[in-house]
């Protein structure tokens, strides 16, 4: 049995030779064009590569049921724009809280949590940058200003990393790029609308 968000799938486990076979196959013929799949069940276990094509590799002799779970994609969106929010808070908190260590000279546990605000900071804009690409944004040049905002105070900052400046980074962290930050909320927020006006469309 093969069930895709509750309903039965027209389509047979005994028609394919192996799980990748049959996923490819149904995925494409429900037209699941604007949903994205969250998970897939396998005998009511869920199901993730470990390895690429490792649904190859399992044939369908012992798979009693498959269940495909998708969601749309501006509620995914949406959902993103949520986890945003957060990220953004901790972000904030990151930063003065690694600002505080410098002071403190406490470098070790400093660097290794700025490290961490480096990687998020830069997933946290990568994922703008989709939902910016994907959902036409009604104020898409304040979003490119704080883009460019951050992206320039990037590069100051990690000048100041090179010469090992901490004092000048903790100024840096908290007195430009925190402030820089808080113009966030304002940029989800419309983020935010554009999809809720998408969704209602």
């Amino acid at each position: 049995m093969i069930v895709i968000d509750g309903q039965q799938s027209g389509h047979s486990i005994g028609n394919f030779a192996n799980l990748e076979q049959l996923l490819v196959k149904v995925m494409d013929d429900e037209t699941l064009g604007n949903r994205i799949v969250t998970d897939v069940l396998v005998n009511e276990e869920a199901f993730s590569e470990i390895y690429p094509h490792q649904a190859e590799d399992i044939g369908v002799r012992d798979i009693k049921s498959v269940e495909i779970r998708t969601v749309g994609v501006t509620e995914m969106a949406a959902n993103i724009v949520e986890e945003l929010f957060k990220v953004q808070k901790v972000m904030y908190a990151g930063s003065r809280q690694i600002a505080e260590l410098f002071r403190q000279a406490d470098d070790a546990e400093a660097l290794e949590l700025y490290q961490d605000l480096i990687d998020v900071t830069r997933d946290f804009m990568a994922m703008v940058g989709v939902l910016r690409d994907e959902f036409s944004m009604t104020d898409s040049e304040y979003l490119s200003q704080r883009m460019e905002e951050l992206s320039e105070l990037f590069s100051e900052i990690m000048e100041v990393v090179e010469n090992q400046d901490w004092i000048l980074l903790s100024d840096l962290l908290e007195y430009e790029f925190v402030p820089a930050l808080e113009k966030w909320q304002a940029v989800l927020t419309g983020i935010r609308s554009d999809i809720a006006a998408r969704v209602k469309g």
